[in-house]
Formats: structure tokens, sequence, C-alpha cells
């Protein structure tokens, strides 16, 4: 299997691949929610990446591009970025926002809705496959 940098196109590409085959056909749906994200210290390119996931297009995947009338723009260093979205930990998450490894403006309140999503046994089986295959195409 190919591996990709973390956040690189190809990466956004195969994520999104995995997203589609995996959530696309089972309705799994986040509140709607449009965040920029500025990404800083990249390995690659130009050292830093603007982003942006809006989830009311039916995907938390990030992609490259920023959104106009983003409800937030979450700015952040790409190591912090990795192992958050990756490990998925809402703990690590706190921690990294409490250290100032996050800054976050606009309507924090939309960012908490995702932390209250559906838990059944299925989403988080979905969640934790979809993880595991994003985890397979990441490069260390």
């Amino acid at each position: 299997m190919t591996k990709h940098p973390f956040l690189s196109p190809d990466w956004i590409t195969a994520a999104l691949e995995i997203r589609d085959e995996l959530a696309g056909s089972r309705g799994v749906a986040a509140p709607p929610l449009r965040v920029n994200l500025h990404v800083t210290n990249v390995p690659f390119g130009t050292g830093t990446i603007a982003a942006s996931i809006d989830t009311s297009r039916g995907s938390s995947v990030p992609v490259l591009g920023t959104i106009a009338d983003a409800d937030a723009s979450i700015t952040l260093e790409h190591e912090t970025a990795r192992t958050l979205l990756l490990s998925q930990d809402p703990q690590a998450v706190m921690t990294a926002f409490l250290m100032g490894q996050i800054r976050i403006d606009g309507d924090i309140a939309k960012l908490v809705e995702l932390q209250q999503l559906d838990q059944s046994p299925d989403t988080r089986a979905l969640a934790i496959e979809i993880n595991r295959r994003v985890l397979e195409i990441t490069a260390d």
C-alpha cells in the first residue's frame, strides 16, 4: 500500500477515497460545521497548508483550500494536527488547546458538537475502521 505524508494532496485524495468507500454508503452524518485549518511547520511544500473541513458536504476529511464564511478557523502545527486527527483522542485535543498548541477563532460551540456525535457501537466501529485505514496510508 502506498503511504503519503499527512495532509499532502495525495494523502487527502486517498483519505477521501477511504471515507467514500466506508462511510459514504452508511449515512453517517456529523453536525454541519465549516472550519478552516491553517497548518504550519509542514515538512513539505511551502511549509504551510490552508485546508478546510465542511461536514455539511458529508466529509470530515480535510481538503486543500479555505471556505468563505467558515464557522471557525483553527491554527496549529503539522505535528499537532497529525496527532489529533490520527489519534482521535478527545483528551489530546483538550490538552493541546490548553497548552496553546491550537488557536481557535470563531464558534467554538460548533466544534464541541462534534464530540457529541452518535456513539452507537456501529458508529464507533466505523470510525475505528476509517481511522485504521487512514493510518495505513499515512507515512511516518
